[in-house]
C-alpha cells in the first residue's frame, strides 16, 4: 500500500540533490576539468569512428532559427525538469498507486548517473571548438557563471539524465493516458529532447543512448520492487 508523506518526499529530494552536488564538488575538485575535456574528445572520435557524429548537423539546421533556438534553450533549462517533478506532484496530489513506482523510476534514475558522473566526468559539446555554446551564444545565458555553478555540475555530460528523465516521464504518462493525441506526443518526447540537447551543444548522441539506456532500465527495476 502506498504511503503519502510530503516530509518524506521532500527529504528524498533534497538528499538526492545533495548527491548530485557532492559528487560535482568531487570531481571539480581535482583535475576533473581536464579529465572531463578528454573524455568529451573522446566520445567526439569514438562518434566519428561510428559515423552517428550528428549533433554539428542538428546545430547548423536550428541555427537558422534564432527564435526557436532561444526556445528550446529555455525549454532545456527549465520544462524537462519541471515536467518529471509536475508529474510526480499530480500523482502525489491524486494519491494514485503509481506514484512509489513512477518515484522509485526518478530516483533510480537519478541515483544511476551518479558513479559515471564521478568516474567520467565529461564536458558538454558547447565547450569545444567544433560546436556552438547555443545558451550564452543565442540566450546569453552564461552556465559557467560562478553562482550557477554552485547549483549543477558542469561536466556531467555522460548520460544524459534530461534524455534519462524524459524516457521515464514520456513513458509514465503514456502508459496511463487515454488520448491517443497526449500518448503519441508522450512517446515522441524523448527523441524530442534527444534533438534538443544535441542542437543546443549540451550532449552528444551517445550521452542521449546512455541516457534513454539508464531511464528504461531504471524504469524496469522499479517495477519489479
Amino acid at each position: 500500500m502506498t504511503r503519502f508523506s510530503l516530509r518524506r518526499e521532500v527529504t528524498l529530494g533534497l538528499a538526492v540533490y545533495a548527491l548530485y552536488l557532492l559528487v560535482a564538488r568531487r570531481v571539480l575538485r581535482g583535475d576533473g576539468r581536464a579529465r572531463a575535456r578528454r573524455n568529451a574528445e573522446r566520445i567526439v572520435a569514438l562518434e566519428e569512428r561510428f559515423g552517428i557524429d550528428v549533433e554539428p548537423a542538428v546545430q547548423r539546421t536550428l541555427l537558422r532559427y534564432p527564435r526557436l533556438v532561444h526556445g528550446l534553450n529555455l525549454g532545456y533549462g527549465l520544462f524537462n525538469v519541471t515536467l518529471t517533478v509536475g508529474w510526480l506532484v499530480v500523482l502525489y496530489r491524486r494519491r494514485d498507486e503509481r506514484f512509489d513506482r513512477f518515484r522509485r523510476a526518478c530516483l533510480l534514475t537519478h541515483l544511476g548517473a551518479q558513479p559515471v558522473f564521478l568516474l567520467l566526468p565529461t564536458a558538454p559539446p558547447r565547450v569545444l571548438d567544433e560546436f556552438v555554446d547555443t545558451l550564452s551564444e543565442v540566450s546569453g545565458l552564461d552556465l559557467e557563471h560562478p553562482l550557477l555553478l554552485r547549483f549543477y555540475n558542469p561536466v556531467a555530460a555522460m548520460p544524459s539524465l534530461h534524455v534519462a528523465f524524459a524516457v521515464v516521464t514520456g513513458a509514465e504518462i503514456a502508459e496511463r493516458s487515454g488520448s491517443v493525441v497526449v500518448r503519441t506526443a508522450a512517446r515522441a518526447y524523448a527523441p524530442f529532447v534527444a534533438t534538443v540537447v544535441a542542437g543546443t551543444g549540451n550532449h552528444y548522441a551517445l550521452d542521449a543512448i546512455a541516457g534513454a539506456a539508464l531511464g528504461a532500465a531504471a524504469r524496469r527495476l522499479s517495477d519489479r520492487a
